[in-house]
């Protein structure tokens, strides 16, 4: 998920499998990232992103920490 902040795109957020392991990627402004691993296989790491909607449900945090200059 990505956020416009100072006219510019910028990510937030995402769930990836890259690396060997399911994880959610955190972002702060800066552009550093925070790995947080999930231990959950593929398959329902990616019902945690879709079904169970964690992003859609928790994405006024995620950006207000996000403005904040903090990891979501």
């Amino acid at each position: 998920m990505e956020l416009k902040s100072g006219g510019v795109w910028k990510e937030v957020i995402r769930y990836d499998c890259a690396h060997d392991y399911a994880h959610k990627d955190c972002y702060n402004a800066k552009g550093k990232c925070r790995k947080i691993n999930l231990y959950l296989d593929y398959e329902n790491a990616l019902t945690l992103a879709d079904e169970d909607d964690d992003i859609n449900e928790n994405w006024g945090i995620y950006r207000e920490r996000f403005l904040r200059g903090d990891f979501p």
